[in-house]
């Protein structure tokens, strides 16, 4: 584990401890200039913003400046190498994007619609909502569930509930998609999912 659920919750020494071990692991690769890549936000982002403020030293920062999502590297692929679009089959599909909360507020979602756009046609919209309210572990917890519902049904759910069983609702983020299938019955999908299944087979 990247030790994400441990920050939030404020045991920061069993953190640091898991932090060690992930970069003994990671720190050779990193020196090497290859992407550490992940789907998960809170994971890699913790990578490239925790890290660093939990642990000193140069492979600390190696590891942290080698992070990336899933979607910053073929967004990034796609400047270097624009004929990578040619991999994608036209679609008429549409697609909701909700944005994970810890995505939004330190990387932005500028290169997951980057990457949606590669599909030719496809109509992808991001929701224009906070929180899904599952917030990590908080959604979880008892004492929390009426909040955490109260936050999903702001805005984020009543865009999903509105969308046409055929649009696809899309996700990069685990929590936010527990928190949208608990509520709504959607199976949302990770946006990888969409590109995977948007490639061309020959």
């Amino acid at each position: 584990c990247c030790g994400r659920p441990l920050i939030s919750k404020g045991q920061l020494e069993t953190a640091q401890a898991w932090a060690k071990a992930n970069i003994r692991q990671l720190a050779p690769y990193a020196a090497r200039g290859v992407p550490i890549v992940g789907t998960e936000p809170s994971c890699i982002l913790t990578l490239r913003d925790e890290y660093p403020e939990l642990l000193d030293g140069d492979e600390v920062k190696a590891v942290a400046g080698q992070a990336l999502l899933v979607d910053e590297l073929i967004a990034r692929t796609a400047v270097e190498d624009p004929s990578i679009a040619a991999l994608f089959q036209p679609s008429t599909a549409k697609a909701l994007l909700h944005g994970h909360c810890h995505q939004k507020a330190t990387a932005g979602m500028e290169s997951t619609l980057a990457v949606l756009g590669l599909v030719p046609g496809l109509d992808a919209e991001l929701i224009d909502s906070a929180c899904c309210g599952m917030a990590g572990s908080f959604g979880f917890e008892a004492e929390h569930y009426d909040i955490s519902r109260a936050m999903a049904e702001r805005t984020l759910l009543p865009a999903v509930e509105s969308a046409s069983d055929d649009t696809a609702i899309l996700v990069t983020g685990v929590s936010c998609r527990q928190q949208i299938g608990h509520f709504s019955g959607r199976r949302p999908q990770h946006v990888i999912e969409l590109l995977a299944a948007s490639l061309r087979r020959s």
